[in-house]
């Protein structure tokens, strides 16, 4: 019996050693340690558990703790990750978002239910609800100054060049008009509180304003968010008409590099600390009172060490008033911004994050974007 058992692992280690198929077949992990036999993919814990909301298609088994049978071996061996990919992957658009094992699991359960269940990448028709470039709907809205979520109707046209939403159902003028060129969408269901939970933000007046929105339905709100992504590539390809679709779609959306709570003292230095929620967006470095407030109370423009700014990992020693023990200074060519964590933890990832657009040469438009700051009133 113990030889049997070894014949199968190893059998299963072989399996698995096969080119692409030590990566889970939809979210990248490495290592996965479990399979779906009826559709011949080896995929991590977490991708399994999403493969059970799909039984009728989709059955699942531990590599190393179920009991397999030849013929299912075989049927693995004969599928594997690469060719189910070259299957069920074969039309996925540019645009349309592939999640990893980083990302939240409404982005990967509907990744795993388009491509086996509904097989919207084996017929372009299948992707009409987010690449027709234009979409109308009604989301949940969080209010700006009371928190409840209300329906609102929203629309999406590429031709206009904007995403819009309107208070009223029959209502004829927009509430907020949100243009395409600087909209981002990123999901953020921890800090939302709901699983489906997607920030727009878009600049008005150059200032970043958020938008806060969820649908109850998984495929509708990811179908907005790649709809969003389908009107944001087919704009940047408009405006920089040169530039590789590979260039372009890091640019599509942007998940944040970091937010959290730090403390922030003033310009005078003399001021008292308080304790701010802060998000660093590309080089937009943002400060809200709430997680979920609709605007900034600050903005502060984070620059390249060739145009003289610097990170360090302390306070100048004269500071006071602060609760907080891990310091932060940010040396930029007009003044220096003070900031505190509440761990050492927090302060090292916060200066990985501001290191990673300080190491990075600026590009023109952001030398424009440097000089608003500088002359904002």
């Amino acid at each position: 019996m113990t030889s049997d058992h070894e014949m199968i692992r190893q059998r299963v280690k072989a399996l698995l050693d096969k080119p692409g198929n030590g990566n889970c077949a939809d979210c990248g992990a490495a290592g996965p340690e479990w399979a779906s036999y009826t559709l011949g993919v080896f995929v991590c814990q977490s991708c399994s558990g999403l493969h059970r909301n799909i039984a009728q298609i989709s059955k699942v088994k531990s590599l190393i703790l179920d009991p397999w049978s030849p013929s299912e071996l075989e049927f693995m061996d004969s599928v594997g990750n690469d060719a189910a990919k070259a299957i069920y992957e074969q039309l996925v658009p540019a645009f349309y978002y592939c999640p990893t094992f980083k990302d939240c699991t409404v982005l990967r359960d509907q990744w795993i239910r388009a491509k086996y269940e509904r097989k919207e990448f084996l017929c372009v028709e299948k992707q009409e609800p987010y690449s027709a470039g234009y979409r109308e709907g009604f989301l949940w809205k969080r209010g700006r100054d009371n928190g409840q979520y209300l329906s609102r109707k929203f629309i999406l046209s590429e031709r206009e060049g904007v995403l819009k939403y309107f208070n009223k159902h029959d209502a004829k003028e927009p509430k907020a008009i949100m243009k395409i060129n600087t909209l981002n969408a990123t999901f953020q269901p921890s800090k939302m509180g709901t699983a489906h939970g997607l920030q727009i933000t878009y600049l008005k007046d150059n200032s970043t304003r958020n938008v806060f929105v969820y649908h109850e339905d998984g495929k509708e709100i990811v179908d907005w968010f790649n709809a969003i992504r389908a009107a944001r590539l087919r704009y940047l390809q408009v405006a920089f008409p040169l530039a590789l679709n590979s260039e372009l779609l890091p640019k599509v959306t942007r998940n944040y590099l970091k937010q959290g709570y730090m403390e922030k003292t003033g310009p005078k230095h003399t001021e008292g600390f308080k304790k701010r929620w802060f998000t660093m967006d590309d080089r937009r470095l943002m400060y809200f009172k709430d997680p979920l407030d609709a605007y900034a109370r600050g903005e502060v423009f984070i620059g390249s060490q060739e145009n003289g700014y610097i990170v360090l990992p302390d306070l100048p020693s004269t500071t006071q008033g602060h609760h907080w023990p891990f310091g932060i200074t940010i040396v930029t060519p007009d003044r220096k911004f003070l900031f505190a964590c509440e761990t050492e933890v927090e302060q090292k990832e916060w200066i990985t994050a501001f290191l990673t657009v300080i190491n990075r040469p600026m590009l023109p438009q952001e030398y424009a974007v440097e000089a608003y700051f500088k002359h904002k009133p």
